[in-house]
């Protein structure tokens, strides 16, 4: 803790005086142009890999980068609430979601009830993806355990991205352009970032 009061300090007295006039305009309002949902992660930091400052992202983090699908009254609703209000009052024009290499979320779908029995609330959550599991157990049932966990991660990632589909009002507008979808698979090793094109069906590799 006494690093992490050092860097409080170090931040009033360094960080924030020379961005002392962005702060001071974002005292009292955001207009940020995109949700970052990210999995939990500490390796994983938005701001850092995306290069961008203070009130330019709207960050929501989930184990395993997992979003329920629309249900009203859904038993998820910290979420569900987050992407509302960032869509309909803050009005976002991007949505990225954001997997990465060694997830242990995505691991973890692969894990017995009774490995998992001292992680009841993650089990619970993890219940979300089970169908990615079962898709890569289909489609590569020989793969290697490396194999398994590139393609689970990548799955992933897709599967979110259709729940968010499932929000009336992130299809309408969608459909319309005025919001656009985004899947990033992040490679903590290499810094490289993959882009889902959801039109095209595949990742490829962010070079610009």
């Amino acid at each position: 803790m006494k690093n992490l009061n050092e860097g409080a300090v170090a931040f009033r007295k360094k960080d924030f005086d020379k961005h002392k006039d962005l702060f001071g305009d974002l005292s009292s309002s955001q207009k940020p142009h995109t949700i970052f949902i990210g999995c939990s992660d500490s390796r994983l930091v938005p701001s850092l890999i995306t290069s961008t400052i203070p009130g330019e992202l709207f960050i929501i983090r989930s184990v395993a980068n997992i979003i329920p699908p629309y249900k009203k009254g859904s038993s998820y609703p910290a979420i569900s609430a987050a992407i509302e209000y960032a869509v309909l009052a803050l009005g976002v024009e991007n949505i990225i979601v954001c997997g990465h290499s060694n997830c242990g979320g995505c691991a973890a779908l692969y894990k017995s009830e009774e490995e998992l029995q001292h992680l009841p609330h993650t089990n619970l959550w993890l219940e979300l993806s089970r169908p990615v599991k079962n898709k890569v157990t289909q489609m590569i049932p020989n793969a290697t355990q490396a194999e398994r966990e590139w393609m689970t991660e990548q799955m992933n990632i897709v599967q979110q991205i259709s729940h968010l589909f499932t929000y009336p009002y992130i299809l309408e507008r969608y459909n319309n352009d005025t919001l656009k979808i985004f899947g990033w698979y992040y490679i903590i090793e290499t810094g490289e970032i993959y882009n889902y094109d959801v039109d095209k069906g595949y990742f490829e590799l962010i070079n610009g």
